[in-house]
């Protein structure tokens, strides 16, 4: 059976973060004025409570202690004379028992216990009588008799229920405004998450990468601003692509339109009638077509390099950079012709890429041996300078590189003025300086005493 998505959407608006946090502002209230409720009408019982029983016993205590008065028939307590608010009692223990009171009053309840209490066998009491829902105190006055007062505990009850409303309605209001105050407060803590929901749903439609607006210093202010920061990484990726691609195509057009115009000089020779091409101009075309297709093969394949130097590595490896370069020399070697190599290295090691960090000196390499002339010198180096860095410096016997040239020998496509006229893509050294960056490294460009190239990558890590 498949899910209505009418109910998961108002499943998901139902308990939505908005309205999780109204509820928990709500309970959490409720939870509280609950306990203080509670608290407070407990410890209000008990003292309303104690109060009437106290009072009974002072009115015990003095209906005992106060004199007989002479009435027409026979002489009672004093106290019977002013009990119009309780009920009070004489309870007499002989051969009968009888319970003496006010002829205008009501008679107290009384039992066992009370009559303990006459016969001497307890002290007092203090008890509350069900049946009339009173309390009932009993006091010994001496010759088989005690004092019995009772008090109705409904004015009590009656106050203790009035309270009740009370906190009840103070609860509810409170609970009300928790869940407003709650509400109010979700709304505007969440207007960031709002922003940055609208924001993202944008940059889904749209594409558009422009940063939000930020508020504030608190935790939501901080994550707007790592959304910046993670559309601003989105944007320049996105830059550096369309700037590729850009000089990609335009370092492409060049050997493409002299690779069609000598290919359709070819073609438009080999049509009958047409003027036949002399065995050296021939020759050279085909020689300059070898050469366009070399060279659109170097520039692809430095293309697709950057391409996967793009791709995040998730794995580095243990990289010993004296082999490294002792690789990229054996493949130095195989085309440098009459250029002989001067090695000196020290052992260095870090954590990387063992295939990008060999590209990237073999291209140093390279570079190297296009600008050498032939049966010169190239100087290959590796030391650590001391400060948990190494160099890896390449000098060739080149022209040097000039002054205006030096900040931009490592920008993609890239050609120096006495570059132009030999072969190259302009993005060995462009590839060179990627690799180094993604491995914490540096690199520089500058001269030898002699005036030649001095190439130089700095890396981290230790000696071997």
């Amino acid at each position: 059976m498949e899910d209505d998505p009418r109910g998961t959407r108002w499943g998901t608006r139902r308990f939505s973060l908005r309205g999780r946090v109204t509820l928990l502002a709500a309970a959490c209230v409720a939870g509280a004025v609950a306990l203080v409720s509670l608290g407070a009408y407990l410890v209000v019982q008990s003292n309303l409570y104690q109060q009437l029983d106290d009072n009974l016993v002072a009115r015990a205590q003095a209906a005992v202690q106060s004199p007989q008065v002479q009435t027409q028939l026979k002489q009672v307590p004093g106290a019977f004379l002013a009990s119009a608010d309780l009920q009070i009692g004489q309870l007499n223990i002989g051969k009968e028992i009888t319970l003496t009171y006010p002829q205008a009053g009501v008679a107290p309840p009384y039992g066992s216990t009370e009559i303990e209490v006459a016969a001497g066998d307890r002290a007092s009491s203090i008890r509350t009588d069900v049946a009339t829902d009173s309390r009932v105190v009993a006091l010994p006055s001496g010759h088989g008799q005690a004092m019995v007062l009772a008090q109705s505990m409904a004015p009590t009850k009656r106050a203790l229920n009035e309270l009740a409303v009370v906190l009840f309605l103070i609860g509810g209001a409170g609970i009300l405004v928790a869940a407003a105050a709650g509400t109010a407060v979700a709304r505007a803590g969440l207007r960031p998450v709002d922003r940055l929901t609208t924001a993202t749903e944008r940059v889904a439609r749209t594409g558009d990468l422009r940063p939000i607006p930020v508020s504030g210093d608190d935790e939501l202010a901080r994550l707007t601003q790592s959304f910046n920061t993670m559309l601003g990484t989105v944007a320049e990726s996105q830059e550096r692509q369309r700037q590729l691609v850009a000089d990609a195509g335009h370092e492409l057009r060049t050997p493409l339109t002299s690779l069609r115009t000598n290919l359709e000089l070819l073609l438009a020779a080999s049509r009958p009638g047409a003027r036949t091409l002399s065995d050296e101009d021939r020759a050279d075309i085909e020689a300059d077509i070898r050469g366009q297709i070399d060279e659109l093969t170097q520039l692809i394949g430095d293309l697709v390099e950057l391409a996967r130097q793009d791709v995040p590595q998730e794995q580095f490896e243990r990289v010993e950079m004296v082999d490294v370069i002792e690789r990229a020399l054996d493949r130095a070697r195989r085309r440098a012709g009459e250029i002989e190599f001067d090695v000196a290295l020290q052992p260095w090691v870090l954590t990387g890429d063992n295939s990008a960090l060999e590209r990237a000196v073999l291209n140093l390499l390279d570079n190297a041996v296009k600008f050498s002339p032939s049966g010169s010198t190239v100087r290959v180096r590796l030391y650590p300078l001391g400060d948990g860095t190494a160099v890896v410096e390449v000098a060739d016997s080149g022209p040097g590189i000039a002054d205006e040239d030096l900040p931009k020998v490592f920008d993609r496509f890239y050609r120096s003025s006495e570059a132009r006229t030999l072969p190259g893509s302009g993005l060995g050294l462009a590839i060179v300086k990627h690799s180094v960056e993604r491995h914490g490294g540096t690199v520089y460009a500058s001269r030898t005493p002699e005036g030649g190239a001095l190439l130089t990558i700095r890396l981290p890590g230790a000696p071997g």
